[in-house]
């Protein structure tokens, strides 16, 4: 089968940080670790695993990293190579283990892709995993599946970039009829808004600041309202069609980018607070929202949001980050603030009871309580897997919000 994959070629990483200076072609060309080839199906890993073929899978932005190599060489004992591309996947199932009895072939199917101990097949779970906090696992690197933090990063269980993949029977949850491909598709990066919002959710009260209007921003907007938020939501936008997405999914007020020539002003009057001219440098806010959800992850973007936040208030880390520059962290000892990191999706509570972020979203999207279909901007075959690369590099002209692959 055709699948693309990232092989993990020291001789390719070496051409494509030295290309990639001339051009970002480097980074996905022909002599990049970014190939489309043929391959063999994984094997089921053992009989609590089954086969899924896939319907659509999306392209993330920690895809992006990876494809140009930003992502910090720390992450890179918790993958294995040659892997197959792509963790947001939904399909039908096509073959099921021995031990297998609630899900069926032809089960219409999305896939939690965190391999943490219950995947991995590890007898005595570690203290993470029996908290429900998955995403922290410690045994990333061990058990029956090779290193790789989920699926579509791991050379055993290939990924959603390709026409099937295999995933053990936790992770794998079926689609109600109400739950179309084309929203399950959106529920991972739904996901990865869904738990730092769960996991920080503010009062009825609070102000809360969302930086970036991205898939990621909008879906914190989203996530804020399908779970009843009353906290006045304002958003930063860079472009009007994500602002005008923002609006939809219930922002109070949207700042862009694109049409504010002093967007610090504009949100000082917002959020109540006060700016102040230092000697040199930024100006800084006085007062400021409650919390902040940083879902850009670039060096500007983390520097305003603490310039945006007010004392004692917290910021959430939503946004991939890897060295980010320049950010005056002043302000988190000046005034108090609390930073918080939050990595993809979780176990969650949810209207009392212990479930995953994956599980939640897929009940509120059964309930009516969010709707994703509009995030999906882009469809592209796997042929055209450069083609797609290239949209997801040039949002402001393409106009996407999120992509993905899809499969007849």
């Amino acid at each position: 089968m055709k699948a693309v994959q990232f092989l993990g070629a020291v001789p390719r990483y070496v051409f494509s940080m030295t290309a990639g200076t001339f051009t970002r072609k480097a980074y996905y060309s022909a002599l990049s670790n970014v190939v489309l080839r043929e391959v063999d199906e994984p094997k089921l890993l053992s009989d609590n695993w089954v086969r899924i073929k896939t319907k659509y899978s999306g392209i993330c932005g920690s895809d992006m990293n990876l494809i140009l190599l930003r992502d910090s060489p720390g992450s890179s004992p918790f993958v294995s190579f040659p892997l197959t591309l792509g963790h947001e996947n939904c399909g039908l199932v096509t073959e099921v283990g021995a031990n297998v009895a609630d899900i069926k072939i032809g089960d219409r199917v999305v896939v939690d892709p965190i391999l943490s101990c219950a995947p991995r097949e590890i007898p005595e779970p570690c203290e993470f995993c029996r908290n429900g906090d998955f995403s922290l696992c410690r045994n990333f690197r061990k058990g029956i599946v090779a290193p790789g933090l989920s699926i579509g990063y791991c050379r055993d269980t290939g990924g959603g970039w390709s026409e099937s993949f295999v995933a053990h029977k936790s992770q794998v949850i079926k689609l109600p009829d109400k739950v179309c491909f084309e929203e399950a598709a959106l529920i991972d990066a739904f996901c990865s808004s869904l738990h730092p919002v769960m996991r920080n959710y503010p009062k009825d009260d609070d102000t809360c600041l969302v930086m970036g209007a991205g898939v990621i921003g909008l879906s914190v907007v989203a996530s804020l309202r399908a779970l009843g938020s009353l906290a006045k939501v304002v958003v930063v936008a860079k472009y009007r069609h994500q602002a005008d997405l923002a609006r939809s999914y219930g922002a109070d007020e949207v700042v862009c980018l694109k049409e504010d020539p002093d967007y610090f002003q504009t949100l000082a009057e917002i959020l109540g607070g006060e700016l102040l001219k230092p000697i040199i440098g930024k100006r800084i806010m006085e007062g400021g929202a409650d919390v902040v959800f940083e879902c850009v992850g670039n060096a500007t973007s983390i520097d305003d949001s603490l310039r945006f936040t007010k004392a004692g208030g917290k910021v959430v880390l939503v946004g991939l980050a890897s060295f980010p520059k320049g950010v005056d962290w002043t302000p988190i000892w000046l005034n108090e603030i609390t930073v918080k990191g939050s990595y993809w999706c979780s176990g969650e509570t949810y209207l009392g009871k212990d479930t995953t972020t994956y599980r939640t979203a897929v009940s509120l999207l059964e309930e009516g309580k969010v709707s994703l279909e509009r995030l999906l901007t882009h469809k592209f075959r796997i042929e055209d897997y450069r083609e797609a690369i290239e949209a997801n590099l040039n949002k402001s002209r393409t106009g996407l919000i999120k992509s993905v692959f899809f499969f007849d």
